[in-house]
């Protein structure tokens, strides 16, 4: 079987009916990489779709979005933010400043503003659920695929949490 849709094209499901997607998309000057998955074909409504693709067309404003919620938990020094921040500090030491794009004096801001988006995961069977819709990673480091935050959205488009990857 297979969905059709004007932005995604034809989506064949495989022989346990999943289906899968994947494309890179330029962000400014990052390639973001970006899937829509699955397990079963039958949960994934053209409304899903069409959801997922305004999200990939306004990746900008919803990489926004998420920036901005994590800048709202940096009052918070319980956050995930924070603890995932203090980890860089300490890991990166001195080096740090090499990984940032803009120094304006304030450390914790300049590595959300630093952290470049690795990928956008949309998990189409979710749509109208509770569970995360789309997942963010951001890195920091993109060569250290551990240490990553994660900004689960809902179906709207609106942050329900921020988490690290530990």
């Amino acid at each position: 079987m297979a969905i059709e849709h004007d932005y995604f094209g034809l989506l064949e499901s495989g022989p346990d009916g999943s289906i899968f997607w994947s494309e890179t998309i330029e962000l400014g000057d990052q390639a973001v990489s970006v899937d829509l998955t699955a397990p079963d074909e039958d949960d994934v409504s053209a409304a899903a779709l069409d959801v997922a693709a305004a999200m990939i067309t306004s990746l900008e404003d919803v990489d926004r979005s998420a920036r901005s919620a994590m800048l709202s938990e940096l009052d918070d020094r319980t956050s995930e933010v924070i603890e995932f921040i203090l980890q860089q500090q300490e890991e990166l030491g001195d080096d740090l400043e090499d990984y940032l794009v803009d120094i304006s004096g304030d450390t914790h801001v300049d590595i959300i503003r630093s952290l470049r988006l690795m990928s956008m995961t949309i998990l189409a069977d979710e749509h109208g659920g509770t569970d995360p819709f789309a997942v963010l990673e951001y890195a920091l480091d993109p060569d250290a695929t551990d240490d990553v935050l994660l900004v689960n959205l809902n179906t709207d488009g609106d942050v329900q949490s921020v988490t690290s990857a530990d």
